[in-house]
């Protein structure tokens, strides 16, 4: 039997374009998607917008734009961006569809049942940035640490959540299962955020007119992330194909930012508990993104656009240096002058050189053809590469790719095909059939990464489309490559480029 792979990124506000944070979360998981396609699971990929936010109501208003309109047209463009970047989500999911609001509305009465609802009165700050309740102490001089905004004082009768009343099944369950919560430094905040500062949360909003109803009282609508959150079931057939659900729940990984690990972490799973529902596997946060070591922002004119990144380097190049440059779990800062570094360094001297000088010697002392099989192994890469992958260390999986590179780069020195070819024809047969058999490796491991690299590589060298991910532990153990295949010598993968 199959495997199956549920791979889930945040939900993004559409209250302005993708930027490169968007791009580097989404890049991630479809890294995890395509690996797990190459290893022939059934996999699940589900992206999508977050559009009963307040932060979009304040955007359409200043478009002056009905919100129906102004979030189809949003999250139109944001799919739009994504599937120009390359992103292989299987579903992308909207907040405001009925599937979505069927199945909020299901969570809710399961939420009911377990008698974890109560009217009560909030009163305290509300940052619209943030999209949740700041409390006093976290407050600078009564503004949100995070975006800096004035924040209002507010009170008005909710329905609250008892999430209190999960306080000590959460922390046995994040002590039980030591993977659910990574990396490690994430786990340690969430446990402490439980421990000390946990209290019941108010799930909907009187003063709100914008966003799903709470099912029995409809002058109330949900909290945004008591309705979001939720996605993550109904993207996956919950409340409407039952059958579909059963297959991809729970998710394998949820991809998050740092900044909403707590939603993740504490909130969700509490309210996963009270509806009855198993919890996911691991929630993965990653740090924040700087920009030539400043902070994102709109008014400091420093957020990128990644589409017109992917225009100007490529795609595989942006996805390569975003996930090579940073390691995953920590914090980043996006640099173009590294990015050029990177490419030049790393794709044009590292991956680009070396397919070229294979398939250039395979041309010229083979006869563009794959000579005749010779032992060897690419095992110890696998192993280490398959590894990284299950830990989610994606630099370290691409750290093992380049490790290979440069000990094929080696090897040529050493042997010196161009040698051979005058003094032992017979070892430089065998030598281009070691070459050329672990670029086709190299063609694979990359192929999650840089999937538009890796089939140039792959198409150079012969192998068939269908049979890429198909086959997998025969296409990593050695000798797949066939005698006499026609080796296409193909146009160099990355020339170089002026920072």
């Amino acid at each position: 039997m199959k495997s199956r792979f549920y791979v889930t990124t945040p939900i993004y506000y559409v209250n302005a374009d993708p930027h490169i944070g968007h791009a580097y979360t989404s890049f991630a998981a479809d890294v995890l998607a395509r690996y797990h396609r190459l290893r022939g699971d059934e996999v699940f990929f589900l992206t999508g917008t977050d559009e009963n936010s307040q932060k979009n109501v304040e955007a359409a208003e200043k478009r002056k734009m009905p919100v129906q309109k102004y979030v189809d047209e949003m999250s139109a463009r944001w799919r739009t961006i994504f599937d120009s970047l390359g992103i292989t989500n299987d579903d992308f999911i909207r907040t405001t569809e009925p599937r979505h609001r069927k199945g909020v509305e299901k969570f809710i009465n399961a939420v009911q049942r377990s008698g974890d609802i109560y009217p009560g009165t909030y009163q305290g700050y509300y940052c619209v940035g943030c999209e949740a309740f700041v409390g006093e102490v976290d407050t600078v001089d009564g503004k949100c640490p995070i975006h800096q905004i004035k924040l209002k004082k507010i009170k008005e009768k909710n329905y609250f959540f008892k999430l209190t009343k999960y306080r000590k099944k959460l922390l046995d369950h994040i002590n039980k299962y030591p993977e659910f919560i990574q990396p490690e430094t994430r786990k340690n905040e969430v446990i402490r955020y439980i421990t000390d500062f946990m209290e019941d949360v108010s799930i909907t909003r009187q003063s709100q007119k914008w966003g799903i109803p709470f099912p029995g009282d409809e002058k109330q609508a949900l909290y945004v992330w008591f309705d979001a959150l939720v996605n993550y079931l109904t993207g996956i057939g919950y409340g409407l194909d039952a059958k579909k659900f059963k297959k991809f729940w729970p998710a394998d990984v949820h991809l998050v930012g740092k900044d909403i690990i707590k939603f993740h972490c504490a909130l969700w799973p509490a309210m996963l508990m009270s509806a009855g529902l198993e919890l996911p596997k691991r929630v993965f946060a990653h740090g924040y993104f700087t920009v030539n070591g400043e902070k994102i922002s709109k008014s400091l004119g420093n957020t990128i656009d990644p589409l017109a990144a992917s225009q100007k380097f490529g795609i595989d190049a942006l996805r390569y240096y975003l996930l090579r440059e940073i390691p995953f779990g920590g914090d980043g800062d996006y640099s173009e002058t590294r990015l050029v570094e990177r490419y030049n360094s790393d794709l044009a001297n590292g991956i680009g050189n070396l397919a070229s000088r294979i398939l250039s010697m395979a041309e010229k002392y083979a006869d563009g053809k794959v000579p005749k099989h010779v032992p060897g192994s690419a095992a110890p890469t696998w192993q280490s590469y398959e590894l990284k992958m299950k830990e989610l260390s994606l630099d370290g999986a691409l750290s093992d790719i380049w490790d290979l590179i440069r000990t094929l780069d080696g090897f040529i020195d050493r042997e010196q095909p161009w040698v051979l070819a005058k003094t032992n024809p017979k070892h430089l047969q065998a030598t281009l059939y070691t070459l050329l058999e672990s670029l086709r490796h190299v063609g694979l491991l990359l192929w999650p990464f840089m999937p538009e690299t890796a089939e140039k590589i792959l198409d150079s060298l012969g192998v068939l489309e269908s049979s890429r991910q198909n086959n997998y532990d025969k296409n990593k153990s050695w000798g797949t490559l066939k005698a006499e295949t026609k080796i296409r010598k193909t146009a160099p993968l990355f020339p170089r480029r002026d920072i």
